[in-house]
């Protein structure tokens, strides 16, 4: 089995903390900089599964790469670099305590609030008459609050504003990178055969100016269906074929996990390893159009050492 990478702690030069997230390992450097790390962890139903999948920080992190670069026009990011495979570098920001979510269909959480009798979701209306998965006319906008622990909650654009959370000047530009983010993410996946449904952006300042922050369009952060049969799908009130991690809840849940209680994770043999693993470097061809290159994974922790390190010294 190829070296996955489950746990970092490297100590870089100007090296003043560490934050370890589910999947994320994020250095701060000299309070200018952030080293963030995409491990090979893999979490479902706010667990982290016990052993990790070889590419899939790779593939996360790529993909997050190529969305950045490709949406940079519309807003700044935060990314300055990316000296390894698994590894992005880029400014600090102070976050917002929001994140903005969108949804262009009613799936997921929307679905559960919808089936419910809710018609609405974060403040913002939802039509009568709407079936499962079906398009929105417009895009909606659904932010959650940032919870340090817990669950997200979901706010409203009122609520965030009358909150402080965030400035009413900002909230606008907000939604309006937002909605252009969401726009170019649905052409670019339409162009792959694909229908984004809904993700979610992270925004931050720096210098008085808003910056997106973190990762866009991965199948961590978003909901792709596949375009071909959808409409079919639809119709008949089928499940529609998705493009996420699904697959992965849907193997624990058949083996009688779902993060509750007194429930055990089950055994994770290589076999299933290495299927989860060919299945993230499918999303990557699907999401991207563009062939996997295997990075060298006989010694990732010493490649990502050698690669972060002299990166950082060329910033100075």
């Amino acid at each position: 089995m190829e070296n996955a990478i489950v746990k970092s702690n490297f100590k870089f030069p100007g090296q003043k903390s560490l934050y370890t997230g589910k999947v994320r390992d994020v250095y701060n450097i000299d309070n200018k900089y952030l080293v963030m790390i995409v491990s090979d962890r893999i979490s479902a139903f706010d667990v982290v599964l016990p052993k990790g999948i070889p590419y899939k920080g790779q593939v996360l992190n790529q993909i997050a790469g190529k969305f950045l670069d490709a949406t940079a026009d519309i807003v700044p990011n935060w990314k300055i670099g990316m000296p390894d495979p698994m590894v992005t570098v880029g400014h600090i920001c102070e976050p917002f305590k929001v994140e903005m979510v969108i949804r262009g269909y009613l799936t997921g959480h929307a679905w559960r609030e919808y089936k419910s009798g809710k018609r609405q979701l974060c403040g913002v209306p939802m039509p009568d008459g709407m079936k499962e998965n079906q398009r929105f006319d417009q895009p909606l906008i659904t932010p959650t609050t940032k919870a340090d622990q817990g669950h997200d909650l979901d706010i409203s654009r009122e609520e965030i504003i009358s909150q402080g959370l965030v400035s009413e000047e900002d909230y606008i530009l907000l939604e309006k990178y937002t909605r252009e983010l969401f726009k170019r993410g649905t052409e670019m996946a339409d162009k792959m055969g694909l229908i984004l449904v809904d993700t979610k952006y992270e925004f931050g300042k720096k210098d008085g100016k808003i910056y997106l922050i973190d990762e866009i369009h991965t199948p961590d952060s978003s909901r792709y269906f596949y375009k071909e049969g959808y409409l079919e799908r639809l119709e008949k009130g089928e499940e529609q074929k998705q493009l996420s991690k699904e697959f992965v809840r849907q193997w624990l849940i058949a083996n009688g996990f779902q993060g509750k209680e007194g429930q055990s994770v089950p055994e994770m043999s290589e076999e299933f390893v290495a299927s989860v693993s060919e299945r993230y470097i499918e999303l990557f061809e699907q999401i991207t159009g563009e062939k996997f290159q295997k990075a060298d994974a006989h010694n990732v922790s010493a490649r990502i050492e050698k690669n972060v390190t002299e990166f950082l010294n060329t910033l100075k």
